[in-house]
């Protein structure tokens, strides 16, 4: 076995096992998926969207009835003067029985507003599907979000324990220099100041780390241990879908799902013009009756009949006057369909602004990215120096110390960054109307290779 194959089996064999099995950020996804209760929330209102469209076309077919009847019904005839006899008689009493049964269909022939009224269904739908696909999104960025703010705080907990481990070695040369009288207690002190700073920044990385971790807790529903971060940067951080602002920015416009939603509000408050002005239209529907009658007449004759009808015609219903009220209606619905518009201009150009200020971001933060990476290469170069410098004398400990949190401050930095450029390109991604699970992959591999 290779010297550095053995080196790296021992290291794996004494990692604990809550780090071999840290969990990634499309694992937490996964789990985001089926524990979030604000995207199962959205899973259910899209679901219940759908049936909008079987309510539109239900004004197409048509709607039968059928209502029935049974009664009983007990007629006194009293005192009736009989002609054949001059007298006057009382009868028994006669019970009649007495129901009926009615089928009626009514099939629309021409009915203007349940025309528009299935045109809206549809448009109810397609808004519901963007809304759908844009609460995923969400999802995406909350998860990404809530992770790398984990992973932000470990790393502060991190540089904290380095840092605190660092000045307690320098804390307790500076001791042994003092005793031996190589150097003034004025290096102890400065050396147990930093300490005791360190302690208490570590105390609270780790209390922001808990909140964090809860933080995350409320998406997946359990609470998370070991998240895995990014062992080194990508070379690669240039690599977009478009090159330029104006391209993303034309992305936006086109393919932005919020946008369409707004897009899809607007013609459903069109739409809701023509469905309220339909009510000046007639409508014309085929309507059928069967209709089965019993005791039909007792009360007067005390005898019923039996009757049954058939009957099946055309209906015409043409509206004459409505107390001005469809002209009203027709008014509001023209001054929501300029809303409409209005909010649907204001969504477009802050959808655009957004477009444009992620784009800044993400090339930014290539360029930020880039001199941290530098900064870090030169912050451990000082570092290097200052302890050879106060080795041969020409350095003290606090000097050494300030390299030592200048270069914890720059791996603290660059990591930070990184996650910030990397969420940068999500957002970006939303913004066009292209961040799927086939994005977070892409960032997943960048933080796990």
């Amino acid at each position: 076995m290779k010297l550095t194959q053995w080196v790296f089996t021992a290291v794996i064999g004494i990692l604990p096992v809550s780090v071999l099995h840290a969990t990634d950020l499309m694992s937490i996804y996964q789990e985001a998926l089926s524990q979030d209760s604000q995207y199962r929330s959205a899973r259910a209102a899209y679901q219940a969207s759908q049936e909008k469209l079987v309510q539109g076309r239900a004004g197409f077919l048509p709607s039968v009835t059928l209502s029935a009847n049974r009664t009983e019904q007990q007629v006194n005839a009293d005192n009736i003067f009989s002609s054949a006899t001059g007298t006057t008689i009382n009868p028994a009493p006669v019970t009649i029985h007495a129901g009926g049964m009615t089928i009626s269909a009514t099939q629309p022939l021409f009915r203007m507003e349940n025309i528009v009224i299935y045109q809206q269904s549809k448009t109810e739908v397609s808004k519901a599907d963007a809304q759908f696909i844009v609460a995923g999104q969400d999802l995406i960025l909350r998860v990404a979000q809530a992770y790398f703010d984990v992973l932000d705080a470990q790393v502060d907990v991190e540089v904290a324990e380095a840092q605190k481990t660092a000045i307690l070695k320098q804390l307790e040369q500076a001791k042994r220099n003092f005793e031996v009288g190589v150097a003034t207690i004025v290096d102890t002190n400065e050396a147990q100041a930093r300490y005791d700073l360190t302690t208490s920044q570590e105390i609270a990385a780790r209390n922001a780390l808990e909140i964090r971790k809860r933080t995350l807790q409320g998406i997946i529903d359990r609470f998370p241990e070991n998240l895995l971060g990014a062992r080194e940067i990508a070379a690669d951080l240039a690599k977009l879908n478009y090159s330029t602002m104006d391209e993303w920015v034309r992305a936006a416009e086109d393919k932005n799902f919020t946008l369409q939603m707004q897009q899809s509000a607007y013609e459903f408050a069109s739409q809701e013009v023509k469905r309220i002005w339909s009510q000046h239209y007639p409508t014309v529907d085929l309507v059928a009756q069967y209709s089965e009658q019993t005791g039909v007449g007792g009360a007067i004759t005390g005898r019923g009949i039996d009757l049954t009808s058939k009957s099946i015609g055309v209906q015409l219903n043409v509206p004459l006057f409505q107390g001005f009220s469809v002209q009203s209606r027709v008014r509001e619905a023209l001054s929501n369909q300029n809303k409409a518009l209005h909010d649907l201009e204001t969504t477009r150009r802050n959808i655009t602004l957004q477009a444009r200020q992620q784009f800044l971001n993400v090339t930014n933060g290539i360029a930020q990215v880039k001199a941290l990476q530098q900064a870090l290469v030169s912050s451990q170069s000082q570092l290097d120096s200052t302890v050879l410098g106060q080795q041969v004398g020409v350095r003290t400990e606090v000097d050494v110390l300030n390299a030592q949190q200048q270069l914890y401050a720059a791996k603290r930095d660059l990591a930070k960054a990184y996650h910030s450029y990397l969420m940068s390109r999500l957002r970006l991604s939303a913004e066009a109307g292209e961040l799927d699970e086939e994005t977070l992959v892409q960032i997943n591999a960048m933080l796990i290779k």
